[in-house]
């Protein structure tokens, strides 16, 4: 198979001008059309001869044996890594990346509002995983008490992350005591700092050793506070995916087919997937591009996925990203998911020292 490099002028010149134009058009692309909207030096006998080389090198392809030709996966790469113009973010994009992350009263309406503002900018799906637990642990938490001896566990992560979840206590304890456990709970967790045990394990572990050293009426009080720990934290912490209009594929072309629109509808249901392919983020430093089958989103062809990692200082919390077709506009949404990581980064910052 050639690489770029083995491509000469004409053939880079001829693939970056068709590429261009499905991109904008959506249909095929054939020889005239071609010449009569870019300014290619050569006849129409060449580009056609130079189109035919470029399929059979693998970057280009014929949908029917009639029609004109569109990139491959390879194709699009090629024009992605070695010819693609980027261009910095327009003024009005810029002016709302800024006013989302500089207006975001917490943390939850950050990341809820990048979502649905990476769909507004892109008109593709706006992807953003939620703080990673082992990167974003909990930093403190309160009880609710509710009716029949269920209560409300509030967390607050590191990040400013706040979430939910409701507990039924398999003993009675009265607010007064859930106060006094939420007390000494958090307290075990400042004490924990950098600790590389996962929260659970390492609030088991202190207690335990407390429960050991105290067989006082305070022991009756750290059991408790030992089973409603390892009651609140069984499910807490979990990585989450928000996103928004996924159904803005359904307007592409090339997912008129009933049956593939289906298939990449299951693949965003499949909330597991899409954290498999963003974690793949998480080491970068900068836009990561997946093309079609890289990015293993679905099983079905024809997804791009932009992403970025965000985070706090030089702790990488989570990914964004923007899921379109294979012909999505590189050259505007690549620049949008970079500025919007770095923008939210420095939000994150920012509540952080707020908060």
């Amino acid at each position: 198979m050639a690489t770029a490099d083995e491509l000469d002028r004409r053939e880079r010149e001829i693939l970056r001008a068709l590429v261009q134009d499905y991109i904008h058009t959506g249909e095929p692309v054939a020889s005239q059309p071609l010449l009569s909207r870019h300014e290619l030096e050569w006849s129409p006998a060449t580009v056609r001869s130079v189109m035919a080389d470029l399929e059979a090198l693998g970057f280009l392809e014929k949908p029917h044996a009639s029609s004109g030709r569109i990139p491959t996966e390879r194709g699009y790469r090629l024009y992605v890594d070695t010819m693609l113009k980027v261009r910095p973010p327009s003024l009005a994009d810029r002016d709302r990346i800024e006013r989302l992350a500089q207006a975001a009263p917490d943390v939850s309406s950050l990341i809820e509002g990048t979502a649905d503002l990476l769909h507004s900018l892109s008109h593709h799906a706006g992807v953003v995983t939620t703080p990673r637990p082992q990167a974003d642990p909990v930093r403190q938490l309160e009880f609710v008490r509710l009716r029949e001896n269920r209560v409300l566990v509030v967390f607050v992560s590191e990040a400013g992350i706040v979430t939910n979840k409701l507990v039924q206590l398999e003993f009675p304890m009265e607010p007064a005591e859930l106060e006094r456990a939420a007390a000494y709970l958090n307290e075990k967790l400042h004490a924990r700092g950098e600790a590389a045990e996962p929260e659970l394990a390492a609030l088991r572990a202190a207690i335990l050793t407390d429960m050991r050293a105290d067989q006082s009426a305070l022991h009756d009080l750290l059991q408790k506070a030992l089973v409603l720990a390892e009651q609140s934290f069984a499910a807490a912490g979990v990585e989450k995916v928000v996103m928004e209009g996924e159904s803005s594929f359904l307007d592409a072309p090339e997912f008129s087919d009933v049956q593939k629109a289906r298939a990449l509808l299951r693949g965003f249901a499949e909330k597991d997937r899409i954290l498999r392919v963003l974690d793949r983020v998480l080491t970068a430093q900068e836009v990561q591009i997946f093309i079609g089958a890289e990015s293993e989103f679905a099983t079905v062809p024809d997804v791009s996925v932009v992403a970025a990692p965000y985070g706090r200082g030089d702790r990488v919390l989570g990914t964004l990203a923007v899921v379109g077709p294979t012909r999505m506009n590189y050259a505007r949404v690549i620049p949008l998911v970079d500025l919007t990581a770095r923008q939210i980064s420095r939000a994150l910052a920012a509540l952080s020292e707020g908060g």
